[in-house]
């Protein structure tokens, strides 16, 4: 795909909202469709349905492959017949985020006026992304969920769904994430949006109009994120100070080691499925989000007597999201009296462990929903 042509979304299962979204900046998206993919079936009351939240960077894809960009699943390990997450028992659904660039409407979808909205299109919160799926769940005629389940940014959102909406939603599984972003983070992301800011081709936000895109910055973007990601264990077993085709350095700026390009092609081949303003838009959001700012910095108070069952999931090695983080939420939601139950795996991985091979943690996973489901009476 050429660098300066947007991921094609016609063919994407979408739903149209039918009432404008209102958002925490105040301003009223008149027009808002959601793109989602879903597996298994209903059961008769509708009692079995779980929502799959995604990462920043992911999609609605997480148990099918995507047709636009033809990489696999996110998460093939955990959902399917027979998994953690069993489409024998369940009915899955996961939605691409507002704000997204998968076929829900974000900063790379027409405005009114015809013209992508670039820039123009209004600044959104991870509460203003679980408002949306709230009003998709209704339109498709879902009264409450049995599960609400994600990891990092979607680990915010079975967060926020469960503070919005507790009465809607039977179990949230928040896995390897924040009820809020730390200064760390932020700054993180704030390199990135930069990077894609200086970039000459974002043309202000108004790339698309323009025939361009940042992809130079959006790349570093990526590659920076990424560093996140993975464990020093984890480059160290995999990279190490190994050479990349050669025995000895260049003494140039090419890419002497294997890190090097294996950074390279991360920022490279992420260019070619992502918006750039939808990479402003989402990080923002996760910079904003601090459940315990609604309650004067009491977390608990934000969880107070919920009916809501919880089980959070940390990673050892998981610096983007540390445990200490998850041991945080875990104890608000004990001192509001929640019932919850909390695991730290033990993995070199780093925070990308949610999405890789974990048989503890998707044993546990598992062991949770049945229980759950068998209280639910499913």
């Amino acid at each position: 795909m050429p660098d300066n042509a947007p991921p094609q979304t016609s063919a994407l299962r979408v739903l149209t909202l039918p009432e404008p979204l209102k958002l925490d900046c105040g301003e009223t998206l008149d027009h808002v469709e959601i793109a989602y993919e879903s597996w298994g079936e209903p059961n008769a009351d509708r009692s079995n349905v779980i929502l799959i939240c995604h990462a920043l960077t992911g999609d609605q894809f997480a148990a099918s492959p995507n047709p636009v960009t033809g990489r696999p699943a996110w998460w093939p390990r955990v959902i399917g017949p027979g998994l953690a997450i069993d489409t024998d028992q369940y009915f899955v659904i996961a939605t691409n985020v507002l704000g997204g660039c998968m076929g829900t409407t974000g900063p790379a979808s027409n405005a009114p006026d015809g013209k992508p909205y670039g820039t123009r299109f209004p600044v959104i919160t991870i509460g203003d992304m679980v408002r949306a799926q709230r009003a998709f769940i209704a339109a498709l005629g879902i009264d409450s969920l049995f599960s609400v389940i994600g990891g990092s940014m979607g680990g915010m959102q079975a967060l926020e769904w469960a503070a919005q909406a507790p009465g809607q939603v039977f179990t949230s599984v928040p896995i390897a994430t924040s009820a809020r972003h730390s200064a760390q983070n932020i700054a993180f992301y704030e390199v990135g949006r930069q990077a894609i800011m200086a970039d000459p081709d974002w043309c202000e936000g108004n790339y698309l109009a323009q025939g361009k895109r940042p992809s130079r910055g959006l790349a570093i973007a990526r590659m920076a994120a990424h560093i996140t990601y993975v464990s020093e264990g984890a480059l160290k077993r995999k990279f190490d100070r190994g050479l990349q085709d050669r025995e000895k350095t260049s003494f140039s700026f090419d890419a002497d080691f294997q890190v090097e390009s294996y950074l390279r092609y991360q920022g490279h081949s992420f260019v070619d499925r992502f918006d750039a303003n939808s990479y402003l838009y989402v990080t923002r959001a996760m910079d904003y989000f601090d459940l315990s700012s609604r309650s004067e910095g009491r977390l608990a108070d934000v969880f107070r007597d919920t009916p809501v069952r919880f089980c959070v999931f940390s990673f050892s090695s998981d610096w983007h999201y540390p445990p200490e983080a998850n041991r945080e939420i875990t104890r608000a939601l004990i001192a509001a009296g929640a019932e919850v139950s909390y695991l730290d795996i033990q993995s070199d991985k780093g925070h990308d462990a949610f999405l890789l091979e974990e048989p503890i943690y998707e044993r546990a996973l598992e062991g949770f929903l049945s229980s759950s489901a068998e209280l639910r009476g499913i």
